[in-house]
């Protein structure tokens, strides 16, 4: 329960910081070119509110925000945020306003150039938000980076990318002609992009030609075992006493040396091997019988102490782990730390911010793939990402991601986002005039809709992952 609890107040924290932030890069724009703003609120207050500044209670407190034309809240479902601008059609669908003359100070009345402005102020304010986290982080916390050729034992490819050329021990350090700068999970979308990889083999360069077309990212990114991933040998870093491993007598830092006859030296290895068995284990067909003879494996085994390895027969738990904790290879590499003053913060925090953008920009249209659409998530998936313990590095680096996320999000074409009211405007640009209230509001209303369907899927892809 205090894991949930802390995941939820680090979520809340970071959806209410990034709400008021996008909405008041509307609202300052807005005030900017001297339009009425009549509502400003962070979550909606469908039917009620949780607190407004025209509140009796607050105007009695503040009797300056009585006659203040714009109204502060907070509402009660925790979904987003808005401003209510005068003379504007948005998603509370109110178009009592615009059948008055346009008033001076009505969104409807201003220049193209200036709507343009008001309306990409939310996503400007969530660009400008992630980078500056990212700046801040730079200053505050430098950066680590495992260079590629730190990684002395290699990686493991999977038998797609041996396929392709590649081999176990390789090392790569170059996509095309751009160095890799270090090891991270995104290595694998700019493998996606890549026409030719340069590997070190044996201390020498080869060069590896991808496919033509590239390699789909959400293939490679669901691979078992992975298309590429640093070679671990199979040492164990600690045993659960009472788990099936400890039972059977391995000890922290033995080493698995086969399976069922198998030989094996990395884990990948392994994961190989066990992958097999679970595509058994998910057949229909499979009985408790099957499942039992699956999960019993023989292992041959070297301690650390002993002079001879050991086999021995084990059974698997019930969630089909053995109860040992793997060695991580990679804390055996050398990681280099790079420090930043108060100037060179900024540019790297700002090459940081732009790699994630495009990162996220090229993964999303993926997003209309059938596996891409599977992965689609709501506030619970957001909400998971947080750690279960407080953690500010892990959450200033995941609300920098998330205001990324939102400013995509929020510039798609859709009806009802900031990005629908933009292609509006540009319509507008193009043609001298703007489309009639009629057409407004059904756009308004497809918006609404699809937005709906998006948040249907989301919400059920959530659920689903809940229950398997």
């Amino acid at each position: 329960m205090t894991a949930i609890l802390i995941k939820t107040l680090q979520f809340l924290l970071c959806l209410s910081l990034l709400i008021v932030l996008h909405e008041g890069g509307h609202f300052g724009f807005a005030k900017l070119f001297k339009v009425r703003v009549e509502k400003f609120f962070m979550f909606f207050d469908y039917k009620f509110h949780l607190f407004s500044t025209r509140d009796n209670w607050f105007t009695r407190l503040f009797p300056h925000f009585r006659n203040n034309e714009t109204e502060y809240g907070i509402g009660w479902i925790p979904l987003g945020g808005y401003v209510k601008i005068a003379g504007m059609v948005d998603e509370s669908l109110d178009t009592e306003q615009l059948k008055q003359p346009a008033q001076a100070d009505e969104f409807r009345s201003q220049k193209v150039w200036k709507r343009f402005f008001i309306m990409a102020g939310g996503v400007l304010m969530n660009l400008l938000t992630a980078f500056v986290i990212y700046c801040g982080i730079m200053y505050f916390e430098g950066q680590d980076r495992m260079p590629m050729q730190n990684i002395t034992q290699g990686f493991a490819f999977n038998q797609e990318a041996q396929a392709l050329g590649f081999r176990n021990g390789d090392i790569p350090i170059r996509f095309d002609d751009e160095d890799i700068e270090g090891w991270s999970g995104a290595i694998r979308q700019d493998l996606c992009k890549a026409q030719t990889v340069t590997v070190l083999r044996d201390g020498r360069e080869v060069t590896i030609q991808m496919p033509e077309d590239g390699l789909n990212l959400i293939d490679v990114l669901y691979m078992q075992p992975p298309f590429l991933i640093p070679i671990t040998p199979t040492l164990v870093d600690s045993v659960l006493p009472e788990g099936p491993a400890g039972r059977a007598g391995l000890k922290a830092g033995s080493r698995l040396l086969a399976v069922d006859d198998t030989p094996i030296a990395y884990w990948s290895d392994y994961d190989s091997l066990f992958l097999r068995r679970q595509d058994v284990l998910a057949m229909k067909s499979c009985t408790h019988a099957d499942s039992l003879r699956l999960r019993r494996m023989t292992i041959v085994y070297q301690n650390p102490a002993a002079q001879q390895p050991d086999t021995v027969t084990l059974q698997l738990d019930d969630n089909y782990m053995m109860g040992i904790v793997r060695h991580n290879a990679l804390a055996d590499y050398k990681v280099e730390h790079t420090d930043y003053n108060l100037l060179t913060c900024i540019p790297a925090g700002c090459h940081y911010g732009w790699e994630t953008l495009v990162a996220y920009i090229d993964q999303f249209r993926y997003v209309a793939t059938p596996q891409g659409a599977k992965e689609v998530g709501s506030f619970i998936a957001i909400g998971n990402l947080f750690p279960d313990t407080w953690d500010w590095l892990r959450f200033w680096m995941l609300t920098a991601f998330i205001s990324i996320a939102l400013a995509v999000m929020n510039i798609l074409p859709i009806p009802g986002l900031d990005g629908g009211h933009i292609v509006i405007l540009l319509y507008e640009a193009i043609t001298g005039r703007q489309p009639s209230e009629k057409v407004m509001l059904w756009f308004e209303y497809i918006g609404m809709a699809l937005i709906i369907a998006l948040m249907l899927l989301a919400f059920g892809n959530d659920i689903r992952r809940f229950i398997l």
